[in-house]
C-alpha cells in the first residue's frame, strides 16, 4: 500500500493541512489553550514548519523533523508543556476539522485520526 502522504496528496496537502490547522487554532475557542501552551513553550514561530516536517515523516514521507532534530519522539517533543486530556481532545477536534476542510478523504482521515487519538492521549501528563 502507498504511504499515507501519497494517499492524501503529498507534501502540498500536508502544507495545506498544517496551515489550515493553525489558522483554526488561532481563531477557534478550542485553540486558545493550545495557543497558550505554545506561548509558554518555544513560542509560535516554529510551530507551522515543525508540524509540517513532523507530519511528512509521520505520514511516511521524508523525515524532515528527524533529519533536523535526530528523533521523532512525541513525548520528548512535548515534555516541556503540561497537556490535559481536554487539550488533547481540543487538538483532535481542530485537526479533524482541518482535515475535512482541506479535503482529506474519509478512509484516510479515519485512519489518521485513530493514530492521532492514540498519540494525543499518550501525551496527556496532567489533570
Amino acid at each position: 500500500m502507498d504511504p499515507m502522504i501519497d494517499r492524501i496528496g503529498g507534501e502540498r496537502q500536508v502544507h495545506l493541512l498544517v496551515n489550515h490547522f493553525y489558522d483554526l487554532i488561532e481563531t477557534l475557542p478550542q485553540g486558545a489553550a493550545i495557543m497558550a501552551m505554545h506561548q509558554r513553550g518555544h513560542g509560535l514561530s516554529h510551530v507551522r514548519p515543525a508540524q509540517f516536517e513532523f507530519l511528512c515523516g509521520f505520514f511516511g514521507g521524508r523525515r524532515y523533523y528527524a533529519e533536523r532534530h535526530g528523533h521523532m519522539n512525541l513525548r520528548e517533543i512535548h515534555a516541556h508543556v503540561e497537556i490535559r486530556r481536554q487539550d488533547a481532545e481540543d487538538w483532535l477536534a481542530v485537526m479533524d476539522r482541518a482535515m475535512v476542510e482541506t479535503g482529506v478523504a474519509g478512509p484516510e482521515r479515519t485512519e489518521i485520526m485513530a493514530t492521532f487519538r492514540r498519540a494525543a492521549l499518550m501525551l496527556v501528563n496532567t489533570d
